[in-house]
């Protein structure tokens, strides 16, 4: 290694070296990471939009009791037909409306089948009322024998903030959980539940607002965080070696006898008075102008002497 170099080998350089190639791989790892999520993103996109356009299919095809749909059957158009069961009807907390801003419930109700089976039917969005612990005004579910149709969706996990909590109000829950509720009921549930889109008959009075469309347009900002990581990764290496060249010409500037690096104009002193004492205006004596020869103190001669 060159002696102008050597510096690398001390204790401040091999960790600042060893951090920087840490950073790196770390930097393109992440970049990767959020390439993936781009890639689900969108995968999920074409998932839906193929999903909502496929003819609709009935429910027992897709689920079964303690079996939701797989991940290439959600948000399938599906249709059950039965009575629902107002008595076991349950609410979601902390739902938003199709608007994003206000915030309230969804409507969880039971539809029992003939086969004695139920699949839970989210019938919509409510506002909530003042009082929290008190169960909302819910339009009443319709009476009698009714085919839904709606999009097949699956159990919901805790995540994104939202989380199963105890001590909640009566008939009140976190998240739709269809085992929880075939404990509840005592009857087998299909796996998943339906988010209603229309109903047969249709049913008279007001009913809870209908749910959205799941988004399937939005990619996110994953792809650009994707390559803001991977230009840090590639500006580690770069930023290494101007701080090492920096480092080396400071060095070098600071060694004894090492001349200034030139700064455009001639290297110049400063007399006395201010002004500048170039190498003509100067003798090798001391410093007087040429042409003009300093005294010289005349030599002390013999003592006087009286006359004779």
């Amino acid at each position: 290694m060159p002696s102008s170099y050597r510096f690398l080998l001390s204790r401040q350089w091999v960790i600042i070296t060893l951090v920087a190639l840490l950073l790196i791989p770390v930097m393109v790892r992440l970049g990767f990471w959020q390439f993936h999520r781009h890639e689900d993103r969108v995968a999920r996109n074409e998932l839906i939009a193929a999903s909502l356009s496929a003819a609709p299919v009935p429910v027992e095809r897709l689920a079964a009791p303690g079996r939701g749909p797989a991940d290439d059957d959600r948000y399938r158009p599906v249709t059950a037909t039965g009575t629902y069961d107002p008595r076991h009807e349950t609410v979601v907390r902390q739902r938003t409306a199709a608007d994003g801003r206000r915030i309230g419930y969804h409507v969880l109700t039971p539809l029992v089948r003939e086969d004695g089976t139920a699949v839970l039917v989210n019938r919509g969005w409510v506002p909530a009322g003042g009082d929290l612990t008190k169960f909302p005004d819910v339009p009443p579910a319709p009476s009698g024998e009714v085919t839904v149709t709606g999009r097949l969706m699956a159990d919901e996990t805790a995540g994104g903030g939202v989380r199963e909590k105890r001590g909640l109000p009566p008939r009140q829950v976190m998240l739709i959980d269809s085992e929880r509720m075939a404990r509840e009921l005592d009857r087998p549930v299909l796996g998943g539940y339906v988010a209603l889109e229309k109903t047969s008959p249709e049913p008279s009075g007001e009913q809870p607002e209908p749910l959205p469309e799941p988004d399937h347009s939005g990619i996110g900002p994953h792809l650009a965080y994707a390559f803001q990581w991977w230009l840090f990764a590639a500006a580690v290496p770069v930023g290494w070696l101007v701080l090492v060249r920096r480092e080396r010409r400071d060095r070098a500037a600071a060694r004894p006898g090492q001349e200034a690096p030139d700064t455009g104009g001639p290297e110049t002193k400063g007399s006395e008075a201010g002004g500048p004492e170039t190498g003509d205006a100067r003798d090798a004596g001391g410093g007087h102008a040429a042409g003009r020869p300093s005294p010289t103190p005349a030599a002390p001669g013999p003592p006087d002497r009286p006359a004779d």
